[in-house]
């Protein structure tokens, strides 16, 4: 029976995920973070945008959040049909 709320994903392609944290973060921290968008907003929030390879590398950048004490506000999947998220939906080159 195939899962509907986690469905598999092409072995090719990677998902992509942003994640809000509370306060700011300056663009010189995107390397640490695998190249994800680092978007710093009006309210104290940081908005990190990128591809994931898999749900290891997810579980990395979260720990490097919590490991810089920063608080944890939301994690999302990108529906990559929205105008704004085009370029974000292409494979990762290993």
């Amino acid at each position: 029976m195939p899962n509907e709320l986690y469905p598999r994903h092409h072995a090719d392609r990677s998902t992509v995920y942003q994640i809000r944290i509370q306060g700011h973060l300056g663009s010189q921290w995107m390397e640490w973070f695998d190249g994800m968008t680092i978007t710093p907003e009006e309210n104290g929030d940081t908005l990190l945008t990128g591809q994931v390879i898999d749900q290891a590398a997810l579980h990395g950048i979260l720990k490097k959040i919590r490991d810089l004490g920063m608080p944890l506000l939301s994690v999302n999947v990108v529906d990559l049909n929205r105008p704004d998220m085009a370029g974000f939906d292409q494979p990762i080159e290993s």
